[in-house]
Formats: C-alpha cells, structure tokens, sequence
C-alpha cells in the first residue's frame, strides 16, 4: 500500500511538471527552501543555498512516527545556525522500557562557502548536532546551482548520519568510535570522517505557487529504521510536492524512503519587513517655522518664562502632540533659551525617530525664544541620554538634500546629567499605578509547558522607585512528570515542572526596586523581594555605560533563597540559600551584533563564565546565542554537559500591526541543568539604558525625518 501511494504521488508530480507551459512568463526567483531538518535543502537533505541575511524560518515536519521542529536564522550572510527538537514514538518497541518516546534536540552551523554566480553553483558547508546527541550528527558539503527561473539542482556529500547509505569510501580516514555519554560536547576529531556517501536533488518549479521536488538520500536511519525498526527503509527516493502561499508560507507533501508519507510546513520571516507594514506611527507634521525677529520682534519676548502657568500649557500641549506617536512626556524644564524635555518611548521601531518626532513636536509648542532643544529619554526614572538639537538647524534642514547626515553632524548626544533644576512633573505622572492581564505561555522544555494568565500591576512612587509584581494562572499543559535527579547540582533550575504544576494560581515575582545616577556614565538598580518564581532576596547592580563607548561595564551581586514550588510567599524544604553574582563586559560591534562575557559565580554555586552574541534589528527583533561554561563537571550538569542555548525576542508591534508595546521572548535549551544558571531578575540595566546612546541612534539615524 505505502508503495502504491509513493509511485502514484511520484507520477502525478513529474507529470505536473512535464505538462506545464515552457514558454510561460518569468516566474518569481527560486527562493531557498526548507528540509524536514529544517536548514535550506531539498526534501531531507540539504542544499547549497542560504536564506538573505537576517531571515529567521519556522519548520515543523511529520512522517512515520517522527515530528521535528526546527528554528533557524542567518546569522549573516555567510552564517546560519538551526535549533532542532525531534520526537520518535514506537522508540522502544522493541526494547521495551517505561518511555517508548525519544526526544532528540540538536544544534547545526552551515557556512556559506561560495555564493551562486551566472556560471559557478552556491556552496555550502554544514555541521549538524555539532554538540553530539549521538543521534544526529553529520557533516556535509552540498552544491546548488540555478538554471532559469524553474530548474534548481543540488549534489552533496555527506559524512556521520548523511553517510550511512551508499557510502563510496572513506576518503578522510575512519571514524572515531565515540561515548557519547551525557552529550552535549563538540567532537571535532569526528568530523568529516568516516564513510562518506553522496546525495542530490531536482526542483522544478510548475509556477509561483507549485513545486515538485526528487531527491536521493544519503541517510540510511540505521538507528531509527534499522534497529528500532520505527519505520521500513525501502528506498533511497523520496520525492515531494510544495505550494507557496504569499512571502511566508509553504506546506509539502511528500514520498518518503519507499514507504512513508510525510508533511512539511514552514513559515519564513523577514524582520526587517513586518507582517503588517510595521508600526511605526503616523506620517510626521512639518517641523514649526518661527518667523524671523525682524518680522515679528515680540514673538522672541521671553517674558512668557515668568509666567506662573506655562508649564502646565506647554506640558499638556506637548504630551497631546506626542501621544499619537505612544510617547509620554516625563518632565519639562526650561529658559528663556533651552528646554529640556524628559520623554519614555513606548511604541514606535526607532529610537531616531523617536527624537525626530519629539524634535518636531517641541518646535510646535516652545515659544520662538528658546533656540536649543535638549530630549532626554528616561528609563526607569533614569535619563538615559541628552540629545541637544539646535531649533534653526531643525528649521534650515528639513527640505535639503542629505539632511540626515547634516542633521546627524549638528546634534549633540551627551551624558544625561542631573535632573535639572526646576524640572516640572506632569500633574498625573507620580504615583502611578498600572495593571494588566494577558494570556501567556510558559515552556519548560521545548514542546512542554503551559498556557494560561498573566495578571500584571506596579506602582510608581516616584522617579526610580517601583513596586511591582506578576501573578500566573495556568489554564492547560502537558507538563508530564519531573526529571529524576537530574544533576548533582542543588536543583535551582531542574524542579521548573513542579514549579509549574504546583503554582496554580501562583505568585511568580514581587518587588521593590530602586534605580538611580550615582554618577556620569553610571547607572544602579537595587532590587528587593519575589524577584522571580523560584528564588527571591536582593540583587544589586552597577552599570558603567558612557553614550558614545561601545563598551560597557557592569557588577551584580544578589543574595538569594530558593522559594516553595507551590507559588506562595513560602521557602523550599531544602532551605537553599545562595549569594551569586558577576562581573561583566558589553560590546556592540556595530550594525546590530552585541557580544557580552559574563563572569562570576552562579546559583548552584558553580564558578564561571557565560559568553553570549546576539544580533538586534531597530524594530526589536533579537536573535541570540549563548554558551556557559563552570567549574560543574559534566556529570554534576547532567544530560548535555553543559548549559548552552539560543533565544529569541519578537516585538509584538510587529507580529499584530498595531501599535502595541510588549514582545514575545523565549529561550531554547537542549537541556535545562543546573549548571550555570543565572537569577531571573527583572529590569537589568544594559539594554534599558543603551537604546538612546550614540551607536544605537547612528545604526538607523535614517529614520529621524521620518
């Protein structure tokens, strides 16, 4: 039966192809498409091709009794990474043990070694499961060339799980046979070793919406297959039909290995293009020319400043002009000459526009008098910046050829300083109180969690002084049940399961925390209580940032105790106490890559080091990777050595089309250890003060006259 329905799909495939229209129109470029393993490749085996820069792809294929999910972004334009959680059913049917599932999670790297030119084929080279599973791992040299706008041949070369059918010979030695253990190591010695064995694939595009695809596998599922017996390995071809629906979608069905059917979907995302044309306000009114002083000599009076209501005015008059834009007016303090305006940001993509907008609005509202605007953005209380921008360069510019780069040379961009003297607070702006409830998600592992409902609320005493908290109703989950002893290590971040399904409804954070300027270029923040679902104390922070460095400096020290699982106000039976905290360095390379090196000492009590890179669009899309690495031996982590993981913040403005503030952030871990784990606190100080500061505002000045 499975036979009849390969050679039925196969035929109506090609015959779709061979009848349609040669002499058709130019169809839209071949784009790169997704694998069941979800990298650029044909079917189940990869391809030559990488996605354009940035570009981040949700995959989810079935077929037998395997469901894979894969997450991958390009990283650059020569450097994609892929984040792979796999489910096997029937694992042990033949070997029966209390799971008859197996959960797989992996990690590949592919570099693009040679782009497609007119005569030369896309090369890439690609290393999957590079921190060995055991189950996955492979290495790969793979060729894509293009011909017209309906032809794509891809030719590989596989090594470890991509040469196990068909292997022509072992052309770099043999392989090393390798303990895997608890995983989670590279094991370089192992690659491109082995028996080596070849793959291809032909896609031939009937138009912009179907493709038909045939490939020839190089992976023999020896384990799977073989000797687990979870599905009948018949033949090495697999062949596949695809519809495109718009920029993101695809869906496939698919002959697979001579005996199964399978289905594919991905979703591709561009985040520099948002679903809904992004969310970034209304079109900007024209900057307010003041007339000249020999025109209007009175207009330039400043005897406006003495009078008793005119910060009431101004400030009402500005704050409704920048409400359109989600920007909410913090405090006003002028002169005859200068005002500065105090503004929180809580919508718009670009902090440039930001300024441009505000700029704007000020020239509106202030009096001709005052010739220099200074904006300063506040967070927490804190002003972050002070942009000063000259009124007559606002005025001169903003019709001339290349005003950007005019206006950037103009403006300066300095520490905040001091509230100034005189600065007058909205009359409803402190106390303030706020809440809301959201539905949310929780994941403790990859496919488990929970949904439910996030009730939110925090009062603002004053400047830098907020109490604030969160309470979690789940609604549903598949949670199943607790790891047993999963490392040797105090279990500060192994119970989540129990965490989870204890707390219902339960109380996940609640603080008091103070923010503050000790100084130029120095930020603090001093947190006190529930400060997130499994442990609460105090964390203090100390952060040396200067507008215009690209690096930044910080200390964290927090003394902690680990919380009851049952969501309350009590503590853990283990009465677990702990103080950690690290010293750490921030870099910003420029064009939205960060780095930071964290070292210090962590919750188990282990000792070391935390290296993350992270790539940010304006519109605040994040993608992100890190790796910890502790004086915990691999057997105290437990199962995947050590702690290591990818993470990704989506701004929901761009998700929903709408003007919304919020993001959807979540982080992926193929194990979730003790090991160099961190405390959950909210409000650290690098990215709520570095958004206004001298790079960030030149990496998309393009936007200020917008």
């Amino acid at each position: 039966m499975a036979g009849r329905r390969q050679r039925l799909l196969a035929t109506a495939a090609w015959i779709s192809a061979l009848s349609c229209d040669l002499s058709a129109p130019a169809l839209a470029e071949m784009k790169p498409t997704l694998s069941f393993r979800g990298v650029p490749g044909v079917i189940d085996m990869p391809s030559g091709e990488s996605q354009p820069d940035g570009t981040f792809s949700v995959t989810a294929a079935f077929f037998g009794d395997m469901r894979r999910g894969a997450l991958t972004f390009q990283l650059s334009p020569r450097i994609a990474a892929t984040y792979r959680f796999e489910t096997v059913g029937n694992w042990n049917a033949l070997f029966p043990a209390d799971e008859n599932s197996y959960d797989g999670k992996s990690f590949d790297l592919r570099f693009t070694l040679l782009e497609e030119t007119a005569n030369l084929p896309a090369v890439t080279l690609g290393l999957q499961d590079i921190f060995n599973t055991g189950n996955d791992a492979a290495e790969y040299l793979a060729a894509t060339k293009t011909f017209g706008d309906r032809l794509k041949v891809t030719a590989g070369l596989g090594w470890g799980r991509l040469g196990s059918y068909g292997d022509i010979g072992t052309p770099f030695g043999g392989r090393p046979v390798t303990d895997f253990g608890l995983g989670g190591q590279p094991e370089p010695d192992n690659w491109f070793r082995g028996p080596a064995a070849a793959f291809a694939g032909v896609e031939w595009k009937i138009n912009d919406a179907w493709t038909v695809k045939a490939e020839y596998s190089s992976d023999g599922y020896d384990e799977i297959a073989g000797t687990r017996g979870v599905f009948e390995h018949k033949s090495p071809l697999n062949f596949g039909v695809e519809y495109s629906r718009g920029r993101f979608f695809k869906a496939g069905v698919y002959s697979l290995y001579g005996s199964e059917i399978g289905l594919r979907f991905q979703l591709v995302l561009d985040p520099k293009t948002a679903l809904h044309g992004g969310a970034t306000g209304g079109a900007p009114v024209a900057v307010g020319q003041r007339p000249t002083r020999a025109a209007d000599p009175e207009a330039y009076d400043s005897g406006w400043v003495t009078q008793p209501d005119a910060a009431g005015i101004l400030q009402a008059n500005l704050a409704k002009r920048l409400a359109v834009d989600g920007i909410a007016v913090e405090g006003l303090a002028y002169t005859a000459g200068k005002a500065q305006l105090r503004i929180r940001s809580n919508r718009m993509d670009s902090e440039s526009q930001v300024v441009g907008r505000v700029a704007r609005a000020m020239s509106h509202v202030m009096p001709a008098s005052v010739e220099v605007f200074e904006i300063v953005p506040v967070s927490h209380g804190m002003g972050t910046s002070k942009i000063t921008v000259r009124r007559a360069d606002l005025e001169a510019l903003e019709h001339v050829a290349g005003n950007h780069a005019a206006m950037r040379d103009r403006i300066a961009i300095s520490d905040a300083g001091p509230v100034p003297p005189g600065l007058v607070y909205p009359e409803d702006r402190f106390p303030k109180f706020s809440w809301g409830l959201r539905p949310a998600l929780r994941l403790t592992s990859n496919l488990k969690g929970d949904v439910g409902l996030r009730l939110r609320a925090s009062y603002e005493f004053r400047p830098g002084l907020v109490l604030s908290g969160s309470v979690y109703k789940p609604l549903a989950d598949n949670l199943g049940s607790s790891p047993a002893d999963p490392s040797l290590l105090p279990p500060v971040r192994s119970r989540s399961i129990d965490y989870s399904r204890n707390g219902d409804p339960g109380l996940e954070t609640l603080q008091l925390a103070w923010y503050a300027r000790p100084g130029e270029n120095l930020y603090s923040r001093v947190s006190l209580g529930y400060l997130e679902r499994m442990h609460a104390g105090v964390s203090g922070e100390l952060l040396w940032k200067p507008v215009d460095s690209r690096l930044a400096l910080g200390i964290e020290v927090n003394h902690t105790r680990q919380r009851d699982t049952d969501g309350g106000f009590g503590f853990s039976e283990f009465d677990y106490s702990v103080t950690s905290g690290h010293v750490s360095a921030y870099y910003d390379f420029g064009r939205g890559y960060l780095g930071q090196l964290d070292v210090g000492r962590y919750l188990a009590g282990d000792v070391g080091a935390t290296l993350s890179l992270d790539r940010e669009f304006a519109n605040g899309w994040r993608f992100g990777a890190f790796a910890t690495v502790t004086d915990a031996t691999a057997a105290e982590f437990g199962e995947g050595s050590f702690d290591k993981g990818v993470r990704i913040t989506m701004p929901l403005d761009w998700l929903l089309g709408k003007d919304k503030s919020g993001e959807f952030s979540r982080t992926f871990r193929p194990n979730s250890g003790d090991g160099g784990a961190r405390l959950d606190v909210s409000g650290r100080l690098y990215d709520n003060i570095r958004t206004f500061h001298g790079n960030e505002l030149d990496d998309q000045w393009g936007t200020f006259w917008r």
